[in-house]
């Protein structure tokens, strides 16, 4: 293959990774949603959502692998098996932080991914990022504190759980970086399984009802087996700071469907610093994707 034809492949696979993780964060986005929309316990919503989510993950493995895709589980390695851990550790934190502080709260310090991915990935993978990406990450977190303020709002509590999860999420990123060829959606898939079981002793049958149960299986086909899915074959396609920094249009578009939904208005920073993510990230992605990749010929 000549290096034109590289190039062209590479830029491609680029904006694939793109696109991919973006819809992972249209799908991530819906959490804040659903934590509003669902009037029940942290480990009730765990379960139920972990238990929707698990299914539909091995849907999807049967739909792309057939029943062999389900023998990946047995090939996951120690990179495997880690992922899976800190997958499932990211999922009851998220949630949990989702009940127990703000949404704004979790989403200003969610924005803190591509920092944490971005060094994880130098220390790890000796990936070093581009001036544009710490540009573009700092410019992010900038928006970001603006959207949310510094009011205080939060509990210490969750705060921390939402760091907790950053720092998990982190770990899958570079590990997926790191490890392309894991099969990542089996790991993916076992976290989904062992997480909710985990909360079943502390889950309770008050409240559930139809209406409730459609929720959480929403909740958990959407914001779980959607969202990972998608994230999966993007961020292996995609530095960690690429990854990171996508994930950071889950801060303004998380306030976004509450607003839709909920009829909620924003407030004047809530909008202006939400629209400096999204001009962030748009800015990242315009530079970084006109930029020809380094090839030499074939």
């Amino acid at each position: 293959m000549g290096w034109a034809a590289q190039s062209a492949k590479a830029l491609l696979m680029d904006r694939t990774a793109l696109a991919l993780l973006f819809g992972a964060t249209l799908a991530w986005s819906t959490s804040g949603l659903f934590a509003r929309a669902i009037p029940l316990d942290t480990p009730t919503v765990i379960l139920w959502r972990g238990l929707f989510g698990a299914a539909g993950l091995v849907l999807t493995i049967l739909w792309m692998k057939g029943p062999a895709g389900l023998a990946d589980i047995a090939r996951l390695g120690r990179a495997g098996w880690l992922y899976a851990l800190l997958s499932g550790i990211g999922m009851l934190l998220f949630v949990g932080s989702l009940k127990a502080t703000t949404i704004a709260n979790v989403a200003i310090i969610y924005a803190t991914v591509p920092f944490a991915a971005a060094g994880l990935g130098w220390i790890v993978l000796g990936e070093r990022p581009s001036r544009m990406a710490i540009f573009a990450s700092t410019l992010a977190l900038m928006g970001a504190v603006i959207m949310v303020g510094v009011g205080g709002d939060g509990y210490w509590l969750g705060d921390l759980m939402a760091l907790g999860m950053v720092a998990a999420m982190a770990g899958i990123i570079v590990i997926a970086r790191a490890r392309p060829q894991m099969p990542a959606l089996a790991a993916g898939t076992v976290s989904a399984i062992w997480a909710p079981l985990a909360c079943l002793p502390f889950a309770s049958m008050v409240g559930i009802t139809p209406g409730n149960v459609a929720l959480m299986a929403g909740f958990g086909l959407i914001n779980s087996t959607l969202g990972f899915a998608l994230f999966v074959y993007g961020a292996r396609r995609a530095a960690p700071v690429v990854t990171g920094l996508m994930g950071a249009l889950e801060v303004p578009l998380t306030p976004l469907w509450v607003w839709l939904i909920f009829a909620e208005t924003p407030s004047g920073a809530t909008l202006f610093g939400g629209a400096v993510v999204m001009v962030a990230v748009g800015l990242f992605i315009a530079v970084e994707s006109r930029k020809a990749p380094v090839a030499h010929p074939a």
